[in-house]
């Protein structure tokens, strides 16, 4: 039996998988991604995301706006977050954060866009969804500020950043999830930072269609690609990978419970 492992981060709705999606899932269950968390990044498109979830039984959603779209697009509010959540196959709230690598013009907004997300992450009791990139500081202030007014489940997704802001990350109870950059061969930095860090924190994505692990790296990443990253994260802490699977798979329901309580009722 192969082992089953949970893609906890991809875009499905993204035009590179265009007519393709039955093959793609296809693919992924035959490689032993038997679920996936297709993310919705601007909220004018929750409704084609929130059908690919319909459609697959894989496929479960989140929705919020990226922090790179911030300032083009209408600043989120907490009512029409709550709202979505009601959706059965609505599981995260994001993806949302800070991202000064290319955005950082737009550093308030983006910490404002954050905070409502935080709210509706808090009180949806659903898993905030981070994406963090050249912002430590703020991030790791916002998020543990925003702690202290409140508990709120969180995974920082595709994690790349400093040992610092995992550190402030998993001291407040949140999860690290390991994308295909931790499989490139120049990330050992990153690959201990990982391996430092306790193994019931850690999840594993895609970022599909981005970021495809070796040996598939340089083309259009999918979720079947999830098993390439997850052995090679296995090694990192000298696990074998049916005994990796197993515990991601364990700490997937207990972060995105909501989507392991689906299941068990379908």
């Amino acid at each position: 039996m192969t082992p089953q492992i949970t893609d906890s981060h991809c875009h499905l709705d993204f035009p590179d998988f265009e007519g393709q999606l039955p093959q793609v899932i296809a693919r992924a269950a035959e490689a032993g991604v038997t679920r996936m968390v297709t993310i919705c990044t601007r909220l004018r498109n929750e409704p084609a995301v929130r059908a690919i979830a319909e459609a697959h039984a894989p496929v479960f959603y989140a929705a919020g706006t990226h922090p790179m779209s911030a300032a083009a697009e209408p600043l989120v509010s907490h009512d029409t977050l709550m709202a979505l959540t009601r959706h059965p196959k609505m599981v995260g709230i994001g993806e949302t954060g800070l991202d000064y690598h290319y955005t950082a013009e737009s550093a308030e907004v983006q910490k404002t866009s954050l905070r409502i997300h935080i709210a509706a992450a808090r009180d949806s009791g659903l898993p905030l969804i981070i994406h963090a990139r050249d912002a430590d500081d703020d991030m790791a202030a916002i998020l543990t500020e925003e702690y202290a007014n409140g508990a709120y489940p969180c995974v920082m997704h595709c994690f790349s950043s400093s040992a610092g802001l995992a550190r402030t990350a998993l001291d407040l109870g949140f999860y690290l999830s390991m994308s295909g950059i931790t499989a490139f061969p120049k990330s050992q930095e990153l690959r201990d930072i990982f391996a430092n860090a306790p193994l019931d924190r850690i999840l594993v994505e895609t970022d599909a269609p981005y970021l495809a692990p070796p040996p598939h790296r340089g083309k259009t990443n999918e979720p079947a690609f999830t098993a390439h990253t997850a052995r090679r994260a296995a090694e990192t802490f000298g696990l074998d990978y049916a005994d990796f699977a197993a515990r991601t798979q364990e700490n997937f329901d207990r972060l995105f419970s909501k989507a392991a309580l689906f299941e068990k009722a379908a």
